[in-house]
């Protein structure tokens, strides 16, 4: 199956521009155009784009994502460049996601701090409350 421009930024909410930069980058090294000159988007190219978006979002920038696709073309040559790449991105993510729990955990502390020194009308009272008065899976995160 086959798509224009237009249904892949529909269907996975890239815009058109960010598309046609992806290509000018040669992020799509096998899209091919239609006679007129329209690319021609297939189910590669999706899968592609999913690659792109997931190691967007896990940090990497737009340069290391272009030398992966890179590596991608030069086949079992580039293997173990690849899963390393993988490997210390998700090491990274799991790094990230440790620090946001530990966010997390300090604003539910800071929400629960809030909605009780409204109930009792003062930060002075909460202050004053005993530790064990603190939720216990809260307590941690007092500050």
């Amino acid at each position: 199956m086959t798509y224009s421009i237009g249904q892949v930024a529909e269907s996975t909410g890239i815009s058109v521009s960010t598309l046609r930069y992806y290509d000018r980058e040669g992020m799509f090294p096998e899209l091919t155009r239609s006679d007129g000159g329209i690319r021609v988007f297939t189910e590669r190219e999706l899968g592609t784009l999913r690659v792109i978006e997931c190691l967007k979002a896990a940090g990497m920038p737009i340069r290391d994502i272009k030398e992966f696709l890179t590596w991608c073309q030069e086949g079992d040559a580039s293997l173990s460049k690849r899963q390393a790449m993988f490997q210390a991105r998700l090491a990274e993510v799991e790094r990230q996601l440790t620090a946001l729990e530990e966010t997390r955990n300090h604003l539910l502390y800071k929400c629960w701090y809030y909605d009780t020194a409204l109930a009792l009308g003062s930060e002075a009272t909460v202050r004053s409350l005993p530790p064990e008065a603190v939720p216990e899976a809260l307590r941690p995160h007092r500050l």
